[in-house]
């Protein structure tokens, strides 16, 4: 039997992951409300209420703050994966999945980055949590889209990578912030709308066409 006392985290060490914590969440919400173009260091450190050479301690630079963030969305969604009913077809997991992508994104706590910035790409994909969570996340996304595509659920003449590149770029579709700003729509209405141009089409569909 062990017995063995697990070791006490010091007061200190506690504090320290309290204030990283605080950080990171800030880094989500200004990602989501004005994307890592128009944040700045300063504006985090002083959201948090610390000092920026505080906040340097923990994260040496922009780069870093925004991978930390995107480590604590994959996890977010690796823990959605695991409450997605095993039961339901294959399309309407993706679905779900989507759905709470673009969820975030309305809520902002979505991080909104570049598609081109080689230092933060760097840095991202020198994030081994990072890498780690992304390439768990898109094995189980892929296994889904095959399943899918081997049902007829989705097209399978497309490429299963191209399939998952576009559900990916839901997660930060500007379709989504700009019904928003409309508020003609409900937040439930904008994913049902844009989860249904992205998995049904624009196409008219059969039902409509001969009625």
């Amino acid at each position: 039997m062990n017995t063995t006392t697990p070791a006490r985290v010091s007061f200190k060490a506690q504090m320290h992951q309290v204030r990283e914590e605080a950080i990171v969440q800030t880094v989500i919400r200004l990602l989501g409300e004005k994307g890592y173009d128009a944040m700045t260091v300063d504006e985090v450190a002083a959201a948090v209420g610390i000092a920026k050479a505080s906040l340097y301690k923990h994260f040496p630079g922009k780069e870093q703050l925004a991978a930390a963030a995107m480590v604590h969305v994959i996890k977010r969604a690796q823990d959605f994966l695991q409450i997605v009913p095993p039961e339901i077809s294959p399309v309407d997991k993706l679905k779900s999945v989507v759905g709470w992508a673009m969820s975030l994104q309305l809520a902002d706590e979505m991080p909104s980055l570049p598609s081109r910035n080689s230092t933060l790409r760097q840095v991202l994909m020198g994030n081994a949590e990072y890498m780690n969570g992304l390439i768990t996340l898109s094995d189980q996304l892929g296994a889904w889209i095959t399943e899918a595509q081997a049902q007829s659920l989705i097209n399978p003449t497309l490429p299963p990578l191209v399939v998952l590149y576009t559900l990916y770029a839901r997660a930060c579709d500007p379709v989504v912030s700009f019904l928003r700003q409309g508020s003609q729509y409900s937040n439930a209405q904008i994913v049902d709308l844009v989860l249904r141009t992205c998995f049904e089409g624009l196409a008219t569909p059969p039902e409509i066409r001969t009625a």
